[in-house]
């Protein structure tokens, strides 16, 4: 957040932004005159693949969840589980591959097969080097370059006043011009998977927070300001600009017994929602993490004849802008079971434990915080045995009766100091949505819509000092000062919608809009914040991807500036996807 005046957006910026989305927006247009090809008979998928090898993870900003969600919400994907996520390759594959039968017996439907026939190109195979014997087997996926431009005073302080730019890995932002240069690369080889997404990035100087909104801030999370002005989650003081190399996502697998077993960077997203996900999201930057992942469904006998197929992963590592006290550590557990094929339910649980001067990170405070279900006393909660911050969250979706290929209902929620929010629902954030996979007449547009509230109607709920917060874990479920789940964060209330327009699987047009309200208890005389959107992206022979997005914000926070603030983003990424580049 940078406190100041709001500035109009430099024209080299505007010019830019307009004239890449006209021209997308051309696109779009010639994209609709077309006709919409016939499925007939899908093609035989072939043998299934060999579920011995390892397969790398798909990071959850790809193209490939919305696809799957939308051939979901058709009704021709039954397996897929959207409440953990990311999916490996291989398991992808076999979730495309048991769709098919029903995409072949089912009357023509035009989207489902060009999403099916997408998904299957994806898939497929890249040709082994001829000279493998001199080659790795690691190939280059993808090289993108992002510049944005961003007028006005944005919001970025998730954990307080909000955030203008969300879900994008915490990279940083400023007033001004950003930007990123990036590439990803994966390779598999045996039971063995390795992948890798590292970025440099620029982000101008700002000026931070003033010492009077600083120490607000301070006492609101009863964190001495003394101890550390440049905190992450209370940037007070200039901030630096920002010219670093980051490693985005880096993680190596094993894979064994239909897990992968891994070390690294990941992503994850826990939960059915679009707009953000209670547990877990990329909101944030991923953390170092040891995990184990059952990456296709798991059969229990006589068990899963009433609760269907599971699915769980597990892990631990430590989080990052911590002072109070200083560098804990957080595992998350989660697993999902489909009770029939169109319903999924989750529950997750996430505890952050230890801390320089608080508990020892050891194997033996870790068991003590994993087994840990019960409430404890202050003392214990002030000492060494203390099992630490618990979370939990409850998720489900839904395609509802008589509307299976229309319309899906999924909600997920979260609780603090309860075991689940099914438990104790009223003590319980929650973000309801629901998702129409196409309307009447335009089978090439589909709805979203999503309400969310972390301030749950308790008289625990004030302060900010509810949900996603705790008395001993001062800095609460952040990582680098960003929420690790849901961007609407403390004791607020909002939501988002979405109107995409499909030119293809990979190409939309979207317009999009977003809420938020934090209580006045919370932040002094409370902030609301309002962000329209407009993003399109097109792809260029299969090999080159463009996307433009232009964000207008309003915000007020008396707090921070007085009077109505606006800002302008524009963006524009160009991302090639090589074909054939290894190592």
């Amino acid at each position: 957040m940078i406190p100041g005046n709001n500035p109009v957006l430099p024209s080299k910026y505007f010019r830019a932004g307009s004239l890449l989305t006209l021209a997308f927006i051309v696109s779009t247009v010639c994209s609709f005159a077309e006709a919409t090809p016939r499925c007939g008979q899908v093609p035989a998928y072939g043998s299934a693949s060999d579920d011995a090898s390892g397969s790398t993870y798909i990071p959850v900003d790809s193209w490939i969840y919305d696809a799957v969600v939308r051939l979901q919400g058709l009704g021709y994907v039954d397996t897929a589980y959207l409440g953990i996520r990311p999916w490996t390759r291989l398991s992808l594959d076999h979730i495309v591959r048991e769709s098919s039968s029903k995409i072949s017996d089912a009357a023509v439907d035009g989207e489902a097969c060009i999403i099916y026939r997408a998904l299957l190109r994806e898939l497929e195979p890249e040709p082994s080097p001829t000279d493998s014997t001199k080659r790795l087997p690691i190939a280059v996926e993808s090289v993108y370059q992002r510049a944005l431009g961003i007028a006005g005073t944005p919001l970025r302080d998730s954990f307080h006043a909000g955030q203008t730019i969300i879900n994008d890995y915490g990279r940083p932002y400023q007033e001004g011009f950003n930007s990123l240069s990036g590439f990803s690369m994966r390779g598999e080889k045996g039971r063995f998977s390795l992948y890798f997404r590292g970025e440099y990035q620029h982000a101008p100087a700002a000026a931070g927070y003033s010492s009077a909104i600083s120490s607000t801030l301070a006492n609101i999370d009863e964190i001495p300001l003394a101890s550390n002005p440049r905190q992450a989650t209370l940037p007070a003081g200039p901030i630096l600009e920002t010219n670093a190399f980051r490693v985005v996502e880096a993680n190596v697998s094993y894979h064994l017994l239909n897990h992968e077993v891994s070390f690294g960077k990941n992503d994850h997203w826990l939960g059915p929602a679009k707009g953000a996900s209670f547990a877990w999201s990329n909101n944030a930057e991923n953390i170092y993490a040891f995990q184990i992942d059952r990456v296709e469904p798991l059969q229990i006998p006589f068990l899963s004849r009433l609760t269907g197929a599971f699915r769980y992963e597990f892990f631990v590592g430590s989080l990052k802008g911590h002072t109070a006290p200083n560098a804990p550590w957080i595992h998350a557990e989660k697993i999902s079971f489909k009770p029939t094929e169109n319903l999924e339910l989750g529950f997750e649980r996430s505890v952050i434990w230890g801390g320089e001067g608080h508990v020892p990170i050891t194997l033996h405070s870790f068991l003590k915080s994993f087994f840990s279900f019960q409430n404890v006393s202050g003392s214990e909660k002030l000492s060494r045995s203390d099992p630490g911050a618990r979370f939990g969250t409850f998720d489900f979706s839904y395609r509802l009766p008589f509307l299976r290929r229309w319309v899906t209902l999924y909600s997920d929620s979260l609780a603090h100091d309860d075991v689940s929010p099914a438990s104790a629902p009223r003590r319980a954030g929650i973000r309801p949505g629901l998702y129409l996979s196409h309307l009447p007449a335009m089978p090439r547009f589909d709805l979203r819509a999503e309400a969310v509230t972390s301030d749950p109607p308790t008289s625990r709920s004030t302060g900010g000092a509810f949900l996603y917060a705790e008395n001993v874990q001062k800095q609460g479920y952040t990582n680098k000062g960003f929420i690790l789940g849901d961007w609407i964060g403390r004791e607020s209330k909002g939501g988002q919608a979405w109107l995409t327009y499909h030119l293809t699987p990979k190409e939309y047009v979207q317009l999009s809009y977003r809420t938020a309200k934090a209580a006045k208890d919370f932040i002094p005389e409370g902030t609301t914040q309002h962000d329209a959107d407009l993003e399109v992206v097109k792809r260029v022979r299969d090999v080159f991807e463009i996307k433009s997005m232009v964000q207008y914000e309003q915000w007020k926070a008396p707090l921070l500036q007085p009077g109505l603030q606006r800002n302008l983003s524009v963006s524009g990424q160009i991302t090639w996807f090589p074909k054939g580049w290894r190592f």
